[in-house]
């Protein structure tokens, strides 16, 4: 296997598997919806682990693998709100829950990075 074909598995698998998280345990993700957003939380947690879920498997077909490596970059900047959101709300919490909700805040630079590459890269695969 290639390191193009590993690095679109690899985060085909992280996005499904946080996809999935979104169902097995959606009250984690229900706490970082930003409150600003209509409706109710569950259901944004709903709405984003099914948007995880079809990223993660349009990465891992390679037809469909640069248009949804594409939308991973989109979907890693667009839930920066929600990691802002948790910092704020974690503000008082003990230092190492505090640390780890300030650390998803940069985390997101390198996987929109990671993605736009597997986009990138999947070009010159194909």
């Amino acid at each position: 296997m290639t390191a193009t074909r590993r690095s679109a598995r690899l985060l085909s698998g992280l996005l499904i598997t946080a996809g999935v998280a979104h169902f097995a345990a959606p009250r984690q993700f229900d706490a970082i919806v930003p409150k600003a957003l209509p409706g109710s939380p569950r259901t944004w947690t709903q709405v984003s682990g099914v948007v995880e879920l079809a990223i993660g498997a349009a990465i891992a077909a390679p037809p469909t693998r640069r248009v949804g490596a594409l939308a991973a970059a989109g979907l890693f900047a667009a839930v920066f709100p929600a990691n802002v959101q948790m910092a704020y709300d974690w503000r008082h919490r003990p230092a190492p829950l505090r640390a780890a909700a300030l650390a998803r805040l940069p985390l997101q630079v390198p996987l929109v990075l990671w993605a736009l590459r597997v986009h990138r890269t999947e070009d010159r695969a194909a």
